[in-house]
This record gives structure tokens, C-alpha cells and sequence, in this order.
């Protein structure tokens, strides 16, 4: 039994391997991007990397899923530093995110994410596209606030051929081949990207990169100094109420985010493994604890990772492990090298996040649904636009819950007309759950029905008839003889109380 125990780790290993290689491959540039999108150190996005990799994937009952910096919290992260004055503040804000995270976990809140609707949502998740296309499109370029030329030729060139080269490789033809499974394009448009700025410093230094269009990790000596690159909480704004309604954002946001990409995750999972939704809030509270004390970025479960790293094969949770650690070591031993990569390869990176999250197809997509879902959805990404994305996805919510009850308000009945010769016939079927949303509108109806009609109301197929529902047809059994309106009642439970007359 435990030769078999031993053969099945070697295996689970000799698999995850490189699967964690190729996750490590994707994630790099994208903490490097978010963090630059965030308006973050850059070194924060790879502490994050590295507690999602590391610490929530021991502590997640997922088996696959793969944790990070996400680029849905970006907008979040941008606004709450400016609002706050600085990243200390910030990084408490985290960390109290984190406590409220766990603590819905306890409370067994893991559910949250079935309530949201999907308009919402997807809403939520274009919005953020098109911030980070508008964000990143001045990187892209070059822009440098009090520069006299706005643009930088050679930035551009290199994002025009890191966008190409991240599209080209996703291609069907490109897909053929077993190194796109497991080499990234982001990758590739990275080293190209940085390959090129070499050969210009070589060949034509007028035309190369400035400092402050490259990235900017601090680079250790010692082990002294890379302890120093950490920042720390300023718990001195505990009293900062800010600091309190940006940490519930935070904390709402990023559980929301990790539960979808957790369920998506399960989905991918070719064993079908189910992950403990109560169990992975708490590992993600634990692990946004953990990285806003030592100065990183906030963290949820993000989805192109965990793609990449079911496509790669992994089996099990070590997989997430040895990306983190890998993320650890690179930035530990290869500060240096990172710190020639062009800003425009990582703004390239994030403009085809953006594209993604808001392609013109998905506004397509909503407007063929039908108002109930394109209104919400189309107001969920004006709202983030002018406001930020809690109160978007408030407003958002709003709207989808004025149609949800205005479907219920039309559909708790059925309405039969049966023609017959000495009058007529009107059999109203009572749906699953009769509530109150739907007391007007059935009291409507019922007033509406000529003399000398009969009534059949069926109460067969309903599970739930609610009090309010029942003093109405009550009332208007009691009522109808005032003009000569039979009304038979199937299966519809007694009323109990008065009237109110």
C-alpha cells in the first residue's frame, strides 16, 4: 500500500512539475502588469504571486486552482491608494479584507457567489476591460508625465509586436503545436519585446527605452536588503474609516472573484473535484492577511492561471506550490535581468486581458439576450466608468433585481380562458412559489373579470402560497357574488385571519 502511495506522489509530481513551470511562465509578467496597472510597486504583484501560489494553495481545498494578483481588483487597488493617501494605508486595508474574509468563511458565506446575477457580473468583468485598455494604452506608447514628445517610437514598436505576437500564438495553426501548450504567448511577446530593446541599445542608444519605460523590481545584494524591499501596514489608520469601506470592497470583490473562478475551475478539472466553497474563503483571507503585512497586492483565484494550469496537466495542489516557489526564486536571483523587460511588453499583456474581458462579441452577446439582461449589464460598466466598482455593481444589482421581481410580478400564475356557450371560463394556475411581489398584480386581474364568469383558481402545482396571496383570492371569493361570479377553488389553502375591511 505504501509502495503504491510512493508510485502515485512520483507520478502526481513527474506532472506537476512542469506544469507549475508553465503557470510560473504566465503568471510572471501578469503580477508584473497588474502591479503596474495598479499604480503598485511592481515587486507587490510578485509577493502576491507568491503568497497565492504558496500559502492559499496549501490552505484551499481546490485542487487546481491557482491563485495571484487579479486583474479584476486593479481598478479597486488604483483608486484606493489615491484615496488613501499612500500604499502603507493601503496595505491595512488589505489585511482587514483578508480578516473578513475568513470570517465568511466561518459564517459558511461561500454561497455569495450564486446570488449575483450573471448580467452583473459579466458586466463587472467588461467594465474592467475597458479601464485597463485605457490605463495601459498610455504605457503602451511610452507616455512620461513632463516629457516634451508623448509618445516613444520604440515603445511602441515593441507593444504593436508583443500584441501581435500574444494573438498570433493563440491562433488554431499555432495551437498544432506542442510548444504553445507549453510556452506562453505572453511570454514570448516579453522576450521578444526585451530582446529587441537590447539589439536598439547595442545598435542606436538615441532610440532606446528610458529608465522609467522599463521595469523597476529592487534588486538585493544581501539577504539583509532583500528583507528591507518588504512594506509594512500602517496600522496607525486603524481610526480611517476610509481604510474600513475600502476593506469590505475588497473583501466582497475578491470573494466574489475567487468563487467564480473556483466554480470555473471545477468545471476545467478533468477529475471533476469539487472545491469546498467555505473552506476557499478562508484560504483566501489567510492569504490576503499574509500578503498585505508584508506589502502585496490584494489576491484572489484567478482563472488564466488556473487555464494554463489544467491545460499544462496538473493534478494536484503542488503544482500552484512550485509556481510559487518559482515566482520566490526569480525575483530573489534574476531582480536584474526582470528589470530590462519594457513596461509596453507588460501594458501589451494587459491591453489583450482588456480586449478579452470587453470584445465588442460579448456586447453582442447581452444585446441578443434581451433587455432583462443587456440593462443591467450595460449599466454595471457605465456605473464602474463614472464611479467606481462597488457602487457600478450596486447600481448594477439594483436594475437586475427591478427585472427579476418584475418577472416574478408576471409569471407566479397562468391565466386559462375557455370560451363557453352560456359565458365563460377563467382557470388561473398558481406557479411553484406564489409570493407577495405578485399581490397586485393577481388583485389587478381578478377586478378585471366580467359578470357572470366562473372562476377556477388552481392551487395544485404551488408549493408556497403566501398569506397575502390567499387574502386576496379570499376577498375575492367573498366579493364576486356582487356580480355573479362563480369561483371554485382547487387545492388552495384556507385563510386564516381577516379581511381588513
Amino acid at each position: 500500500m505504501k509502495d503504491q502511495q510512493k508510485e502515485l506522489t512520483f507520478k502526481y509530481i513527474k506532472e506537476d512539475l512542469p506544469a507549475g513551470l508553465v503557470v510560473f511562465l504566465v503568471a510572471l509578467p501578469l503580477c508584473l502588469g497588474i502591479a503596474l496597472a495598479s499604480g503598485a510597486p511592481l515587486f507587490s504583484g510578485i509577493i502576491a504571486g507568491v503568497v497565492g501560489g504558496i500559502v492559499v494553495a496549501i490552505a484551499s481545498g481546490s485542487n487546481v486552482s491557482v491563485s495571484g494578483p487579479a486583474a479584476g481588483l486593479t481598478v479597486i487597488v488604483l483608486n484606493g491608494i489615491n484615496d488613501l493617501g499612500n500604499y502603507n494605508t493601503f496595505l491595512l486595508a488589505v489585511v482587514i479584507a483578508g480578516i473578513l474574509q475568513i470570517i465568511l468563511g466561518y459564517l459558511k458565506a461561500g454561497v455569495i457567489g450564486y446570488y449575483f446575477p450573471s448580467s452583473v457580473i459579466k458586466g463587472m468583468l467588461a467594465a474592467i476591460g475597458i479601464i485597463l485598455i485605457l490605463k495601459q494604452a498610455p504605457v503602451a506608447i511610452g507616455y512620461v508625465k513632463n516629457m516634451p514628445q508623448p509618445y516613444h517610437i520604440m515603445s511602441i514598436v515593441i507593444a504593436t509586436i508583443s500584441i501581435g505576437i500574444i494573438l498570433i500564438w493563440e491562433m488554431p495553426f499555432i495551437k498544432k503545436f506542442p510548444i504553445s501548450k507549453w510556452v506562453p504567448g505572453a511570454l514570448i511577446a516579453v522576450l521578444v519585446g526585451t530582446a529587441l530593446n537590447e539589439l536598439v541599445v547595442f545598435y542606436d542608444p538615441a532610440l532606446k527605452l528610458i529608465d522609467t519605460q522599463l521595469v523597476k523590481l529592487p534588486v538585493a545584494n544581501s539577504i539583509q536588503e532583500f528583507g528591507q524591499q518588504f512594506s509594512f501596514p500602517d496600522f496607525g489608520s486603524l481610526a480611517n474609516p476610509k481604510v474600513y469601506i475600502l476593506a469590505a470592497t475588497i473583501a466582497i470583490i475578491a470573494s466574489l472573484e475567487s468563487l467564480l473562478s473556483t466554480e470555473a475551475a471545477d468545471k476545467l478539472d478533468p477529475q471533476k473535484r469539487i472545491t469546498p466553497t467555505n473552506r476557499e474563503l478562508k484560504a483566501q483571507g489567510i492569504g490576503n492577511v499574509i500578503s498585505g503585512l508584508i506589502g502585496g497586492l490584494p489576491l484572489t483565484a484567478v482563472i488564466v492561471r488556473t487555464s494554463a494550469n489544467v491545460n499544462a496537466g496538473s493534478k494536484t495542489k503542488l503544482s500552484a506550490i512550485i509556481h510559487g516557489i518559482l515566482l520566490l526564486i526569480s525575483v530573489i536571483l534574476l531582480a536584474s535581468i526582470l528589470n530590462k523587460i519594457p513596461l509596453a511588453c507588460l501594458a501589451a499583456v494587459l491591453l489583450v486581458v482588456g480586449y478579452k474581458l470587453a470584445k465588442v462579441s460579448l456586447f453582442k452577446q447581452m444585446y441578443k439576450l434581451g433587455w432583462e439582461q443587456f440593462i443591467p449589464f450595460i449599466i454595471t460598466v457605465v456605473a464602474i466608468q463614472f464611479s467606481d466598482l462597488l457602487k457600478g455593481i450596486t447600481l448594477g444589482m439594483i436594475v437586475a433585481i427591478f427585472y427579476i421581481l418584475r418577472a416574478n410580478y408576471r409569471r407566479d400564475y397562468i391565466i386559462h380562458h375557455d370560451k363557453l356557450n352560456n359565458g365563460g371560463l377563467i382557470k388561473i394556475d398558481l406557479t411553484e412559489h406564489v409570493t407577495f411581489l405578485n399581490k397586485g398584480s393577481l388583485a389587478k386581474k381578478l377586478s378585471q373579470i366580467d359578470n357572470g364568469i366562473k372562476v377556477v383558481i388552481d392551487g395544485t402545482n404551488a408549493h408556497y402560497i403566501d398569506l397575502d396571496v390567499l387574502e386576496i383570492i379570499y376577498n375575492f371569493k367573498e366579493t364576486a357574488v356582487n356580480k355573479n361570479i362563480e369561483v371554485e377553488l382547487i387545492n388552495v389553502p384556507k385563510f386564516q385571519g381577516s379581511f381588513g375591511h
